[in-house]
């Protein structure tokens, strides 16, 4: 058995191989969409919100990277078609995926967040002349979005891990990059270890930056 060679990722291409995969989907602002979209006054758009939400989360994650790779192409005209898979789609694909996957988990907290801050604070807002949307925007959210901090944090963790799952389609992530260092010098002890190490530190880091944030503007009470 090999000894532990720490040299082998800290240099060279099985370094960039690894480090080439550290990617992460933002789905925070899409989740702030579907939420108020879940509490808006007219039916239709509560009705659309519920759908997303209901409909992504009931579906697992690998179905749905597998539809965005093999099946929404094909619903593309040929030159359209041939285009994507000529370029890096299935980064695009992963990354779409994972936005739409996570963003219907946390349009939840958020919901749960703006249902926690008083009632009182809206109707005042709405009493002011402000419609719901800029109610909303600067009244209930910056409140709301303190509240969730926690739940976000284990969501975007949540995201973090999951994005290990992206190799299915071929996304050169870290799981997939070290399975190819391993193929490649079989050192499977260096490169999983590097990918152990790289989700906990970006765990901890975000686990961190919550902390702080929560330090730093602290959830008020009436």
């Amino acid at each position: 058995m090999p000894g532990f060679d720490l040299q082998l990722l800290l240099h060279g291409q099985y370094h960039e191989w690894l480090v080439a995969g550290l990617t992460i989907a933002c789905a925070l602002p899409l989740a702030i969409v579907v939420a108020l979209l879940r509490l808006s006054p007219w039916r239709p758009l509560r009705w659309l919100g519920a759908t997303y939400v209901e409909g992504i989360r009931n579906v697992p994650l690998i179905a749905h990277l597998l539809f965005w790779y093999f099946g929404a192409p094909e619903l593309l005209p040929d030159a359209w078609k041939e285009r994507l898979y000529a370029g890096s789609y299935e980064f695009v694909a992963a990354a779409i995926g994972l936005t739409l996957y996570a963003a219907a988990f946390m349009a939840e907290n958020i919901r749960s967040g703006i249902r926690a801050i008083p009632a009182v604070q809206f109707e005042a807002a709405r009493a002011l002349g402000l419609g719901f949307i800029p109610a909303m925007r600067r009244v209930v959210l910056p409140q709301a979005l303190r509240v969730t901090v926690p739940p976000l944090l284990s969501q975007v963790i949540i995201l973090w891990n999951d994005t290990s799952v992206a190799t299915v389609i071929g996304v050169g992530e870290m799981m997939y990059q070290a399975a190819r260092v391993e193929s490649a010098a079989f050192h499977s002890v260096e490169a999983f270890a590097f990918v152990t190490a790289a989700y906990l530190a970006g765990s901890l880091a975000l686990t961190a930056v919550a902390a702080w944030i929560h330090r730093r503007w602290p959830v008020r009470t009436l």
